[in-house]
């Protein structure tokens, strides 16, 4: 196989909030031989919520991303489920619509950029997947996820709209995904089918509906335990953060006591490839995960 090369653009929550999903990241990279570029000079994608009150200035900011990515003549891979439809919405919007692209160029001119279309846009998830491969990635476990069973948690923006995300993500069905399941299963962990796998997490509306952001991510976590999940995985560092930082606020909502370790995509990997407790951070999690490591040994 050849070696694989991607722009990373990291987004801003793996900087800030969650920046164990970036190293990660890395670490999963470095042990699949996977070179990674990281797009230094890039900004937010607009985090779904500068786009309801400047769209045009929202395709802006994500053309000026892609750009980057073009220069180097890499694919550009994501890391957050909201980065990567905010990111293909924007080359979508470009690659179809001549007087937009020709408008949204104006701007990038001014900067010295030029949007050319030329660079795809895929999750980190769905590049493990469709370009390294599952069997690959089999091979290179170390410590095997067999005593665990793993609720995968897909979130929204990596699967739908479908039609915008076919191309890059396997042609993921949003009613029945099945990547991260396939991914578990590669790892030799047991994934959990459950209900809410494909549910919205309650992350973009936290501020305008607290109660039934709770709610929704209540409903996912307890039907992942009940269907008896030892952790649950996301693709998602937005998902993450809902679900692992605010169990004692849906507790108190769904009358119901919720602990339940939650694992950034890339983490999981990690894990399953030998890295060590400093490269996967699990002692910024939340919700405690680093006895994960001993349940391993």
């Amino acid at each position: 196989m050849s070696k694989l090369h991607y722009a990373l653009f990291t987004g801003c929550t793996a900087r800030q909030s969650t920046p164990e999903l970036l190293s990660s990241t890395l670490a999963v990279a470095k042990k699949l031989g996977i070179e990674i570029t990281i797009l230094e000079e890039a900004s937010c994608c607009g985090a779904s919520h500068l786009q309801d009150f400047d769209e045009f200035l929202a395709h802006v900011i994500n053309a000026r991303n892609i750009c980057y990515a073009e220069k180097h003549g890499l694919t550009m891979i994501t890391i957050c489920n909201t980065c990567q439809l905010n990111s293909a919405m924007t080359k979508h919007a470009l690659d179809t619509d001549p007087d937009l692209r020709a408008r949204v160029n104006e701007k990038l001119a001014e900067v010295g950029l030029e949007y050319k279309g030329t660079s795809e846009i895929k999750h980190f998830l769905y590049a493990l997947i469709d370009d390294y491969g599952l069997e690959n990635i089999k091979d290179k476990v170390q410590i095997p996820l067999s005593r665990f069973n793993i609720a995968p948690f897909y979130g929204c923006h990596n699967i739908r709209p479908s039609e915008l995300h076919h191309d890059a993500n396997g042609g993921e069905n949003p009613y029945a995904p099945n990547s991260l399941d396939r991914l578990i299963e590669a790892l030799e962990g047991h994934p959990v089918d459950y209900d809410h796998k494909n549910k919205c997490c309650g992350f973009h509306v936290e501020l305008q509906a607290n109660h039934t952001s709770e709610v929704l991510a209540g409903n996912a976590m307890i039907d992942a335990v009940d269907n008896n999940a030892d952790l649950m995985v996301t693709p998602c560092p937005l998902c993450h953060l809902k679900m692992d930082t605010y169990q004692d606020d849906i507790g108190k909502v769904i009358g119901r006591d919720v602990e339940l370790p939650v694992l950034h995509m890339p983490q999981m990997v990690a894990l399953a490839l030998g890295c060590t407790p400093e490269e996967i951070g699990l002692k910024y999690h939340v919700q405690k995960a680093t006895h994960l490591y001993s349940e391993t040994a």
